[in-house]
């Protein structure tokens, strides 16, 4: 109940639309459509590119060479001798210590037991091999009709 006004916006958009379309610009727009007719583009000159002046190179012959730089002699630098390092004093070699020998320990006589009964499987009875099973499907024909 609270959308009713809906219905009635439509009417006044509808002849709004309606008077829009029935001017002569409808008529102008589908002449546009129907024949499109596309301007004229002029064509334009081509540019010409200048033509550039040609470079002499000397030739390869007259390019002088450079002599070789000399390089100087350096002198040797001399190193300090090396200073003698502290000899470490021997100590007595240590004896190692021996360590008594350990007891022997005596393991206890494990009790014998009686032995056990083997456990009996329970037996499953068994179908008899002449008892036929009903089929749910109709026997199938060997022979074709």
């Amino acid at each position: 109940m609270a959308h009713h006004h809906e219905p009635s916006i439509m009417l006044p958009l509808l002849v709004i639309t309606i008077s829009l379309m029935s001017g002569k610009e409808v008529v102008a727009s589908r002449h546009l459509l129907e024949e499109p007719t596309l301007p004229k583009v002029p064509e334009l000159p081509k540019p010409e590119l200048p033509t550039l002046p040609k470079v002499e190179l000397p030739p390869l012959s007259h390019i002088p060479t450079l002599p070789e730089p000399a390089l100087p002699t350096l002198p040797k630098p001399e190193l300090p001798t090396k200073p003698e390092m502290p000899t470490v004093p021997q100590f007595p070699a240590l004896e190692k210590p021996e360590l008594p020998p350990l007891p022997k320990l005596e393991t206890p006589k494990l009790p014998e037991l009686p032995p056990l009964p083997k456990p009996t499987l329970p037996t499953f009875p068994t179908l008899p091999k002449d008892i036929s099973f009903p089929s749910h499907s109709p026997p199938h024909s060997t022979t074709t009709p």
